[in-house]
């Protein structure tokens, strides 16, 4: 049997030094596709493209992953800039937003990580706490810290007991988009997993990095459900 095949969103900068260059690159991480493929999937890179070809796209796929990196604009869920969010990665927001929205549509398994369950709760409505202290400890230095499943969803299902995690935000899920709940939290209450309840639709975000870590149990499950659910796509 084939491997499902997991789109990954990437980041996008304006310089990059690899070898002897310094351009423009669209990129992400090694963790998120080693942590695909550990998990059983074949991963594949999706840099932004024209949002109204997102459907298209996602046609050839059976999962979809939308990686970590930038602030969402807080245009996108109507707030005023806090002078503590970061610059806007317009071409970043629409691409993700328009993914998000068209594999939701599809029924098409979707992980969102770090700013991508920011971004999902954005997609369907939801808001954004502009910053918050204690989750990013150092400029590139992740930090550890225990987050609590809600009993019966599908993370506690997934992850039943309180979990070490790696974090790295100052962002937060506020008001929840519609349909969405809450199913895992950090000690002081911070909304640290968010998902669909749909029983036939695997959707899950997760506010910290399981790229950095050796548990697959997460993505392990967006794998199989990948594998068990053909999405339909125009």
């Amino acid at each position: 049997m084939a491997r499902p095949l997991i789109g990954i969103t990437t980041y996008v900068e304006e310089s990059t030094r690899y070898g002897v260059w310094d351009v423009p690159t669209s990129l992400v991480p090694t963790g998120y596709y080693e942590l695909v493929q550990a998990a059983g999937g074949a991963a594949v890179l999706l840099p932004p493209d024209e949002p109204g070809s997102a459907a298209q796209v996602l046609s050839r796929l059976d999962g979809l992953v939308v990686a970590g990196g930038p602030d969402v604009d807080p245009v996108r869920y109507g707030a005023e800039r806090d002078p503590r969010t970061g610059a806007a990665a317009t071409q970043r927001d629409e691409w993700e937003l328009a993914l998000i929205e068209a594999a939701l549509a599809a029924g098409m398994p979707v992980l969102g990580i770090c700013r991508g369950m920011q971004a999902l709760n954005v997609a369907l409505g939801g808001t954004l706490v502009q910053h918050i202290d204690g989750h990013a400890v150092a400029p590139g230095v992740m930090s550890w810290h225990p987050v609590r499943p809600v009993p019966d969803t599908r993370y506690a299902a997934l992850v039943p007991e309180e979990a070490e995690v790696p974090t790295y935000h100052h962002q937060a899920v506020d008001r929840l988009g519609r349909g969405l709940i809450a199913s895992a939290h950090a000690v002081d209450g911070t909304v640290e997993a968010i998902e669909l309840p749909d029983p036939g639709h695997w959707v899950l975000g997760v506010q910290w990095h399981p790229e950095r870590d050796k548990d697959t149990r997460v993505m392990s499950a967006l794998i199989e459900a990948a594998a068990l659910t053909p999405a339909v796509l125009a």
